[in-house]
């Protein structure tokens, strides 16, 4: 079958996980309590597992990573897609949610677990390790999580008091869901986006000191508008699935599927980077996620694509729940095990350089 799109002999493996710098759940304590008062959120494994990487998390996984090399001696790097800021929830309150105020992600570890933290995020990029990249300013619609609060819909001020936005209990995007940062209800909302990114990927170069070469939407939801507006502040490849979720103005909820390729361009020259694999074992404990892996990578190696894998921060996180993190972990060293045995050549690389490769080939 000839797939469209970037081909090559090489056999290259990147791993794009997102959600890095964002709050879910607070801690275990609000986790508790809130298991006390919202039927359903210890189904969702979102709420139960997922919160801000702690200091044994990163050095868990960073020593994992650094156990392994491709043949050019090189990591494997996850491609750690960040979100720049969170709400600043004192002051929202103060200003009885009429206006949104915000904090950077840096201060928000430090909040969580004191100044030991990010230090490590650097360390991990100084490795080679971890290479972080744009995934929005925050990973909130802004815009209809504070028509919430002002309308008090469903828990929205129940999880506000307990320090977060996100109480859904399900993976639908519904009245507790407000993840799907860049979703838009009319065609009015694309300017307040393109000053959210702008301000976003300013906040990013000032934070990390380099521009993020590379953007994933989240929820997978952008506007078509909206990527003119990356490409002048540096972007020039879009990560995501196979389908980008295009929002229709004056239909909310309602979404148009673009199908996108590895290597296929925009007309601003962009590249998609398209995922092929994904390894998310705190979402579905019970898949075979090595052999799927292993499986999606012989398809793609035979037909000259790069093996790009899906992995949220979700799995790698042991804050809450110790049993996570160690879990995964060894599923992932398991993992990379198996790759670099079927296919001693893999080279591992991160988006950016992916794209770059990409830009290099010639046709």
């Amino acid at each position: 079958m000839q797939v469209p799109g970037f081909r090559t002999s090489r056999k290259i493996v990147v791993f794009e996980s997102d959600d890095w710098g964002s709050i879910r759940m607070p801690n275990k304590l609000v986790y508790d309590q809130l298991l006390q008062k919202v039927k359903g959120i210890d189904k969702l494994p979102y709420q139960r597992y997922d919160t801000l990487a702690n200091a044994a998390d990163l050095k868990a996984l960073f020593a994992c990573l650094r156990s392994f090399k491709d043949h050019h001696e090189n990591y494997p790097v996850i491609t750690a897609n960040t979100l720049m800021v969170n709400p600043d929830f004192e002051k929202i309150k103060q200003d009885n949610y009429e206006n949104y105020h915000y904090e950077s992600f840096t201060k928000t570890i430090e909040r969580y677990y004191g100044n030991e933290v990010f230090p490590l995020w650097k360390q991990g990029i100084q490795e080679g390790v971890f290479f972080p990249q744009f995934h929005g300013r925050e990973h909130l619609n802004v815009k209809r999580w504070l028509f919430a609060l002002q309308e008090n819909i469903g828990h929205v001020r129940l999880a506000f008091e307990h320090g977060l936005f996100d109480l859904s209990t399900s993976l639908r995007i519904e009245e507790n869901s407000f993840m799907d940062a860049l979703d838009i209800s009319a065609k009015e909302d694309l300017l307040e986006l393109q000053n959210i990114l702008k301000e976003g990927l300013t906040l990013f170069e000032e934070v990390f000191g380099y521009k993020s070469k590379t953007f994933i939407a989240p929820c997978y939801v952008w506007s078509e508008e909206l990527e003119y507006t990356l490409k002048q502040a540096g972007i020039i490849g879009l990560q995501g699935g196979w389908f980008q979720k295009v929002p229709l103005p004056g239909a909310p909820g309602k979404y148009k599927n673009k199908l996108h390729y590895t290597g296929q361009k925009n007309k601003h020259k962009q590249v998609y980077l398209v995922r092929n694999a994904a390894f998310e074992p705190s979402d579905n404990p019970d898949f075979d996620w090595i052999k799927d892996v292993l499986h999606r990578a012989e398809v793609a190696f035979s037909m000259g694509k790069p093996l790009i894998i899906s992995t949220h921060r979700i799995n790698f996180i042991g804050a809450l729940v110790p049993e996570n993190r160690e879990k995964n972990l060894d599923l992932l060293s398991n993992l990379l095990t198996q790759l670099l045995k079927y296919y001693p050549e893999i080279e591992f690389v991160n988006s950016a350089q992916l794209v770059d490769i990409i830009s290099k080939k010639k046709n």
